[in-house]
Protein backbone atom coordinates (compact mmCIF):
# COMPACT_ATOMS: atom_id res chain seq x y z
CA UNK A 1 0.00 0.00 0.00
CA UNK A 2 2.87 2.14 0.73
CA UNK A 3 4.02 1.58 -2.66
CA UNK A 4 0.83 2.54 -4.55
CA UNK A 5 0.32 5.85 -2.35
CA UNK A 6 3.20 8.42 -4.60
CA UNK A 7 1.62 6.98 -7.71
CA UNK A 8 -2.00 7.92 -6.41
CA UNK A 9 -0.41 11.14 -5.44
CA UNK A 10 1.06 12.06 -8.82
CA UNK A 11 -1.98 11.15 -10.42
CA UNK A 12 -4.30 13.22 -8.49
CA UNK A 13 -3.86 16.91 -9.76
CA UNK A 14 -4.36 15.46 -13.39
CA UNK A 15 -7.63 13.77 -12.09
CA UNK A 16 -8.27 17.55 -10.48
CA UNK A 17 -7.54 19.29 -13.57
CA UNK A 18 -10.30 17.65 -15.77
CA UNK A 19 -12.81 18.39 -12.86
CA UNK A 20 -11.45 22.11 -12.35
CA UNK A 21 -13.89 22.85 -15.36
CA UNK A 22 -17.87 22.59 -15.17
CA UNK A 23 -18.37 24.18 -18.84
CA UNK A 24 -18.95 21.94 -21.55
CA UNK A 25 -17.10 23.78 -24.52
CA UNK A 26 -19.80 25.73 -26.82
CA UNK A 27 -20.06 27.22 -30.29
CA UNK A 28 -20.63 30.49 -30.16
CA UNK A 29 -23.99 31.44 -31.94
CA UNK A 30 -23.55 32.99 -35.46
CA UNK A 31 -25.67 35.59 -36.29
CA UNK A 32 -29.04 34.18 -38.63
CA UNK A 33 -28.80 34.12 -42.06
CA UNK A 34 -30.06 36.58 -44.50
CA UNK A 35 -32.42 35.05 -46.96
CA UNK A 36 -33.31 36.95 -50.35
CA UNK A 37 -36.73 37.89 -50.76
CA UNK A 38 -38.61 36.07 -53.07
CA UNK A 39 -38.70 37.40 -56.82
CA UNK A 40 -42.28 39.06 -57.98
CA UNK A 41 -44.23 36.67 -59.91
CA UNK A 42 -45.47 37.45 -62.72
CA UNK A 43 -48.69 36.02 -64.67
CA UNK A 44 -49.35 36.60 -67.82
CA UNK A 45 -53.19 35.42 -68.76
CA UNK A 46 -53.24 32.52 -71.53
CA UNK A 47 -55.53 33.18 -74.30
CA UNK A 48 -57.31 30.72 -75.56
CA UNK A 49 -59.35 30.41 -78.54
CA UNK A 50 -62.66 28.02 -77.92
CA UNK A 51 -62.96 25.24 -80.58
CA UNK A 52 -65.77 24.81 -82.66
CA UNK A 53 -67.90 22.14 -81.97
CA UNK A 54 -67.71 18.61 -83.82
CA UNK A 55 -70.54 16.98 -85.02
CA UNK A 56 -70.32 13.31 -83.78
CA UNK A 57 -70.00 10.75 -86.47
CA UNK A 58 -72.94 8.93 -87.38
CA UNK A 59 -72.91 5.15 -85.67
CA UNK A 60 -72.68 2.70 -88.20
CA UNK A 61 -75.74 0.23 -88.89
CA UNK A 62 -75.70 -2.70 -86.80
CA UNK A 63 -76.74 -6.08 -88.07
CA UNK A 64 -77.82 -8.50 -85.78
CA UNK A 65 -75.94 -11.28 -86.21
CA UNK A 66 -78.78 -14.59 -86.44
CA UNK A 67 -79.53 -16.31 -83.25
CA UNK A 68 -79.50 -20.12 -83.25
CA UNK A 69 -82.38 -21.50 -81.53
CA UNK A 70 -84.24 -24.60 -82.05
CA UNK A 71 -87.23 -23.61 -83.96
CA UNK A 72 -90.65 -23.23 -81.35
CA UNK A 73 -93.34 -25.67 -82.35
CA UNK A 74 -96.75 -23.90 -82.08
CA UNK A 75 -99.88 -25.85 -82.34
CA UNK A 76 -101.15 -25.74 -85.34
CA UNK A 77 -104.18 -23.11 -85.55
CA UNK A 78 -108.16 -23.69 -86.28
CA UNK A 79 -109.11 -22.50 -89.27
CA UNK A 80 -111.57 -20.03 -89.23
CA UNK A 81 -114.71 -20.49 -90.95
CA UNK A 82 -114.75 -18.22 -94.13
CA UNK A 83 -118.23 -16.05 -94.74
CA UNK A 84 -117.46 -16.64 -98.99
CA UNK A 85 -119.80 -18.58 -100.48
CA UNK A 86 -118.79 -22.54 -101.73
CA UNK A 87 -116.77 -22.92 -104.60
CA UNK A 88 -116.16 -25.54 -106.94
CA UNK A 89 -114.74 -27.90 -105.07
CA UNK A 90 -111.11 -27.10 -104.64
CA UNK A 91 -108.02 -29.90 -106.07
CA UNK A 92 -106.78 -31.93 -103.36
CA UNK A 93 -104.00 -30.57 -101.29
CA UNK A 94 -100.90 -32.18 -100.43
CA UNK A 95 -100.75 -33.86 -97.38
CA UNK A 96 -99.10 -32.21 -94.22
CA UNK A 97 -95.54 -32.96 -94.01
CA UNK A 98 -94.70 -34.90 -90.52
CA UNK A 99 -92.36 -32.92 -88.07
CA UNK A 100 -89.29 -33.57 -87.74
CA UNK A 101 -88.36 -34.15 -84.28
CA UNK A 102 -87.38 -31.04 -82.61
CA UNK A 103 -82.97 -31.60 -81.86
CA UNK A 104 -81.47 -31.57 -78.24
CA UNK A 105 -79.69 -27.81 -78.14
CA UNK A 106 -75.81 -28.31 -78.89
CA UNK A 107 -73.92 -28.32 -75.87
CA UNK A 108 -71.32 -25.80 -75.32
CA UNK A 109 -67.64 -27.06 -76.01
CA UNK A 110 -65.70 -25.12 -73.23
CA UNK A 111 -62.32 -27.53 -72.99
CA UNK A 112 -60.42 -28.49 -76.37
CA UNK A 113 -61.25 -31.72 -77.45
CA UNK A 114 -57.67 -33.59 -77.07
CA UNK A 115 -57.63 -32.36 -73.36
CA UNK A 116 -60.78 -33.71 -72.10
CA UNK A 117 -59.71 -37.21 -71.68
CA UNK A 118 -57.28 -35.94 -69.51
CA UNK A 119 -59.41 -33.64 -67.79
CA UNK A 120 -61.78 -36.19 -66.73
CA UNK A 121 -59.13 -38.64 -65.75
CA UNK A 122 -58.19 -36.56 -63.22
CA UNK A 123 -61.16 -35.25 -62.19
CA UNK A 124 -62.24 -39.09 -61.64
CA UNK A 125 -58.77 -39.29 -59.73
CA UNK A 126 -59.99 -36.64 -57.46
CA UNK A 127 -62.83 -38.27 -56.85
CA UNK A 128 -61.59 -41.40 -55.81
CA UNK A 129 -58.80 -39.96 -53.95
CA UNK A 130 -61.66 -38.19 -51.57
CA UNK A 131 -64.13 -41.12 -51.88
CA UNK A 132 -61.14 -42.89 -50.26
CA UNK A 133 -60.99 -40.47 -47.28
CA UNK A 134 -63.78 -40.41 -46.77
CA UNK A 135 -64.25 -44.06 -45.94
CA UNK A 136 -61.40 -43.71 -43.68
CA UNK A 137 -63.92 -41.09 -41.65
CA UNK A 138 -66.15 -43.05 -38.66
CA UNK A 139 -69.29 -40.99 -39.35
CA UNK A 140 -70.34 -41.63 -36.10
CA UNK A 141 -67.99 -40.32 -33.72
CA UNK A 142 -67.87 -36.82 -35.91
CA UNK A 143 -69.11 -33.59 -34.02
CA UNK A 144 -72.19 -32.01 -35.66
CA UNK A 145 -70.22 -29.45 -37.51
CA UNK A 146 -67.88 -31.97 -39.10
CA UNK A 147 -70.75 -34.53 -39.55
CA UNK A 148 -72.40 -31.41 -42.07
CA UNK A 149 -69.21 -31.62 -43.92
CA UNK A 150 -69.30 -35.58 -43.79
CA UNK A 151 -72.55 -35.12 -45.72
CA UNK A 152 -71.48 -31.95 -48.18
CA UNK A 153 -67.98 -33.68 -49.31
CA UNK A 154 -70.60 -36.50 -50.34
CA UNK A 155 -72.74 -34.42 -51.97
CA UNK A 156 -69.82 -32.72 -53.92
CA UNK A 157 -69.08 -36.42 -54.92
CA UNK A 158 -72.38 -36.79 -56.54
CA UNK A 159 -72.60 -34.14 -58.01
CA UNK A 160 -69.31 -33.93 -59.47
CA UNK A 161 -69.82 -37.50 -60.82
CA UNK A 162 -73.50 -36.25 -62.52
CA UNK A 163 -71.25 -33.34 -63.94
CA UNK A 164 -68.63 -35.68 -65.44
CA UNK A 165 -71.59 -37.82 -67.20
CA UNK A 166 -73.38 -34.76 -68.68
CA UNK A 167 -69.59 -33.44 -70.01
CA UNK A 168 -69.96 -30.95 -67.88
CA UNK A 169 -66.11 -31.16 -66.82
CA UNK A 170 -65.37 -27.17 -65.67
CA UNK A 171 -68.18 -27.73 -62.96
CA UNK A 172 -67.27 -31.03 -62.53
CA UNK A 173 -63.46 -30.36 -61.95
CA UNK A 174 -64.67 -27.55 -59.77
CA UNK A 175 -66.69 -29.98 -57.18
CA UNK A 176 -64.75 -32.29 -57.09
CA UNK A 177 -61.78 -30.79 -55.83
CA UNK A 178 -64.04 -28.96 -52.80
CA UNK A 179 -65.16 -32.68 -52.09
CA UNK A 180 -61.59 -33.64 -51.96
CA UNK A 181 -61.01 -30.44 -50.12
CA UNK A 182 -63.87 -31.39 -47.13
CA UNK A 183 -62.31 -35.27 -47.05
CA UNK A 184 -58.91 -34.37 -46.46
CA UNK A 185 -59.91 -32.57 -43.60
CA UNK A 186 -61.80 -35.22 -41.82
CA UNK A 187 -59.80 -37.97 -42.83
CA UNK A 188 -57.91 -39.09 -39.30
CA UNK A 189 -54.13 -38.44 -39.79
Amino acid sequence: MARLLPYCLAALPLISAGCARAHAKTTPENPPLDMPAAPPREVEPIEVETPQPVPLPQEPARTAAPRLRPPVQQPPRPEQPKTEPPKAEPPPAEPPKPEEPAKPPTLLQTTPPNTEGDLERGIRNTLTRAQTDLNRVDAARLTADARVQYETAKSFIRQADQAVRAKNLLFAKSVADKAAVLAAQLAPK
